[in-house]
């Protein structure tokens, strides 16, 4: 049930004969992250081949436009956009071509201060060609470029101008950079295949194309990897770091490892404490696919109740699936997720779900199960109600769209149909199997922001 929707995934390898078939697998991997638009730069001793187009990564690459994609360093992106961006002019990786050479980026984020940076460099003449932060990215880059000895010492200087939440692949004609912000907003991971050296948003990335674990890329961190190997520099004060704590429950796929905690084993401890914080007396547990599963076989384990298969889910809907009106909407649900009418029929049933934003889409699904005989529908969320919008770059809508803010717990119950309602309760957050000597942001559930917010970007 596709409700939340997180920036992209960021790819970059470096050092391998076959970079961009490798970027084009790491993606794969990534796919999850968004399905808007997807890219591929490849770098052949420093002439940039670029392939970037609207669609999914099956659906933008073949034979044809891979088959000149030769290169040892390549970086990839698959992006997901609000409508209103969603165009071929804002797809990654950018590339620029400026005086000192070429530069790539992939870029996941949210600027805050990208208003203000983009009107200051707009001032001076600079064109932009599409919306996103990440064009400001490269003008601040190449402009530092031209007074700097090194492509990492202008990632340095421009890291000190970017406040907000970021992870990016940077590559120049023989080097490719990562970049993670001070705070850690954004996940970024090192690995390695042979000799070669990798960037990727989450693990799961390097295990598709076997490559091998190093370690995250710290909060505030620059790591550059050239023809030395891989490098280090810190060139922004430490701060606590501030992970989105979405990652683990939703945003990430559960085989991957982020900042050294397994997000299946966080979904699963998530997963009991639901079934501790909120017991009920039911026949059957249920998770609505995909990311609902193992926060459902986490809360059968704690409850001792049977964990089942409540839908089955078409695979096929993809992007092309029409959005449908208003009166269409059941029938959506219908092709997107079926009821497994064996396993509910008679049968108290509790629904774990990772969140809920506006209440629309388990409304339709809980009706469904109903429809299909359940006797009653026990809804558990496993994360705390959505009570703020976010500034990170998580596509939260404002609080009046939130259903939590406008809508007590039983007037949200009544809304969506269910017997009972219950969320994770914000005090188990840290409990979800999470690093006690790490930090995560979680202002979308209680307001508190790690970064100040402008006041004229406060969203009411």
């Amino acid at each position: 049930m596709r409700k939340l929707n997180e920036e992209c995934g960021v790819f970059g390898i470096y050092g391998h004969p076959d970079a961009a078939k490798m970027t084009y697998y790491g993606l794969y991997a990534l796919q999850h992250r968004g399905q808007e638009s997807c890219g591929i730069a490849v770098n052949d001793d420093g002439n940039i081949k670029l392939v970037r187009d609207m669609g999914l990564v099956n659906e933008v690459f073949n034979t044809g436009n891979m088959a000149g994609m030769t290169g040892n360093i390549a970086i990839g992106h698959v992006r997901y956009a609000v409508q209103s961006e969603a165009n071929r002019e804002n797809a990654q990786p950018l590339v620029s071509r400026y005086v000192k050479g070429s530069l790539s980026m992939a870029y996941n984020g949210c600027l805050l201060n990208a208003g203000d940076l983009r009107g200051n460099l707009e001032s001076k003449g600079a064109i932009f060609h599409c919306t996103n932060d990440a064009e400001v990215i490269m003008h601040l880059l190449a402009i530092a470029r031209t007074r700097t000895h090194s492509i990492e010492e202008s990632a340095e200087e421009v890291m000190n101008k970017l406040a907000g939440a970021y992870s990016i692949v940077l590559m120049s004609p023989r080097k490719m950079l990562g970049m993670r912000d001070p705070n850690g907003f954004r996940p970024l991971c090192i690995g390695t295949l042979g000799d070669s050296y990798i960037l990727a948003s989450e693990s799961s990335a390097f295990d598709v194309i076997g490559a091998s674990f190093l370690r995250d890329v710290n909060p505030g961190e620059i790591v550059l990897i050239d023809g030395q190997g891989l490098h280090s520099i810190m060139p922004v004060k430490k701060r606590k770091p501030s992970l989105c704590v979405f990652e683990y429950v939703y945003f990430a796929r559960p085989d991957s490892v982020i900042d050294g905690v397994s997000v299946y084993d966080a979904r699963l401890a998530a997963g009991k404490l639901l079934a501790k914080a909120h017991p009920v007396a039911a026949d059957i547990v249920i998770g609505v696919p995909d990311s609902g599963l193992t926060f459902a076989a986490g809360y059968a384990e704690g409850s001792g109740i049977p964990l089942r298969d409540g839908f089955i889910k078409n695979r096929y809907t993809g992007r092309t699936f029409i959005k449908p009106k208003q009166s269409e909407r059941e029938m959506a649900v219908s092709i997107k997720l079926n009821v497994l009418k064996t396993n509910v029929a008679g049968k108290r049933v509790v629904m774990v779900d990772d969140s809920i934003v506006r209440g629309t889409t388990c409304s339709n699904i809980i009706k469904a199960l109903k429809k299909a005989g359940a006797k009653e529908v026990h809804m558990r969320v496993a994360s705390p109600a959505f009570l703020w919008p976010c500034y990170f770059g998580t596509d939260i809508p404002q609080r009046k769209d939130l259903i939590a803010v406008s809508m007590t717990l039983e007037q949200i119950r009544e809304r969506i149909g269910a017997d009972t309602l219950a969320y994770l309760p914000l005090k188990d957050i840290p409990n979800m199997a999470l690093r006690s000597d790490f930090g995560y942001c979680t202002a979308c559930f209680d307001g508190k922001t790690p970064i100040k917010i402008p006041p004229h970007m406060v969203i009411n």
